[in-house]
């Protein structure tokens, strides 16, 4: 039987984070410092990294999940490999726990749908952990172009190959974060996919050029790869009547606008937030875990952006010049 959570605006809310890797450490340090909630404790199969975190945060380690559901939590914080996130989010669910999954929501989009499904059954929340939406610079463009006629979208998402080992290229690892976005901005599907892929020094593909075509009308295009020496996030957006550009990094945005027949215009700089992108992401989450509220990030976002990503990587898709491609 599916346990049905329960729901309080004013209880203390007891959170454990599944996986400390370098996201999963990151959650839990933040969760320790956050107002009305308490850090269960951390699960992890590896001992010196869960030791770790848990010495710094005073909070108490298990080996495997049912160790922490055990401890008894209100919601849990999926950051583990992605292909145990749908195993991980149905166990929470079936116990009656709300669910932050890290992105991609799922190694599949059928798995990512099984997510879903499981946390409609059980009345639990489902949030995606796509944690750029609530970074103070990404904010303040989603709000210069409100109300906008949108015309096109480029983001460039680069830097050198990770440290870490990893078992996906940068479509998922990287570019994954700008479908998201991109959906984001124009409220809109993307409808028309024209994937580029080169796998110059990794196994899997380490450079993709993306072009898209949302049901809006709106063209965009990522370019992403593990081969720079340096980090760069910049977004550029052009409207009918403004052009903005933003560094992801610096949390610099810039508007132009006043376009003139000579070809002057003005421009300034936007005030942008100060806020730690993690730790706006998880008052997100608690807050719709208090009140029931719909989730900044749904599940069903989640599983669209996954399909988008999902798509590039087939080869049909791949060397075909367009595809035209439906998010249900």
């Amino acid at each position: 039987m599916i346990k049905t959570a329960k729901r309080s605006a004013d209880k203390l809310l007891r959170v454990g984070v599944v996986g400390v890797g370098i996201m999963g450490s990151n959650h839990a340090r933040v969760l320790a410092d956050l107002p009305g909630v308490e850090l269960v404790g951390v699960a992890d199969p590896e001992a010196s990294q869960r030791d770790f975190v848990a010495q710094a945060l005073s909070c108490s380690t298990f080996t495997e999940l049912d160790g922490l559901l055990a401890a008894g939590v209100d919601a849990a914080i999926i950051a583990a490999p992605t292909h145990l996130h749908r195993d991980l989010a149905v166990a929470c669910a079936s116990r009656g726990v709300h669910i932050l999954v890290e992105k991609p929501i799922a190694s599949s989009v059928a798995e990512g749908r099984a997510i879903i499904a499981a946390a409609r059954t059980a009345g639990v929340t489902l949030m995606v952990g796509h944690v750029e939406r609530f970074n103070p610079a990404v904010q303040t463009i989603k709000e210069a172009i409100s109300n906008e006629d949108i015309l096109s979208i480029a983001i460039t998402r680069v830097g050198p190959f990770p440290p870490r080992m990893s078992n996906v290229g940068v479509v998922i690892d990287l570019a994954v974060h700008d479908i998201d976005l991109i959906r984001w901005f124009t409220d809109s599907d993307i409808v028309e996919v024209q994937p580029q892929l080169k796998s110059a020094v990794a196994e899997r593909e380490d450079i993709a050029l993306l072009q898209f075509r949302t049901a809006s009308g709106v063209l965009a295009h990522i370019n992403t790869n593990w081969l720079t020496p340096f980090k760069a996030r910049n977004v550029t957006v052009a409207t009918r009547n403004k052009y903005i550009m933003g560094d992801l990094l610096t949390r610099q945005v810039t508007e132009c606008f006043g376009f003139q027949s000579d070809g002057s215009y003005s421009m300034r700089h936007l005030s942008v937030g100060h806020a730690e992108p993690l730790r706006a992401e998880l008052q997100a989450f608690i807050g719709a875990v208090r009140t029931g509220a719909t989730p900044a990030v749904t599940g069903e976002e989640g599983v669209a952006g996954l399909e988008i990503a999902t798509r590039c990587l087939q080869p049909n898709v791949a060397q075909a010049a367009t595809m035209r491609v439906r998010v249900g």
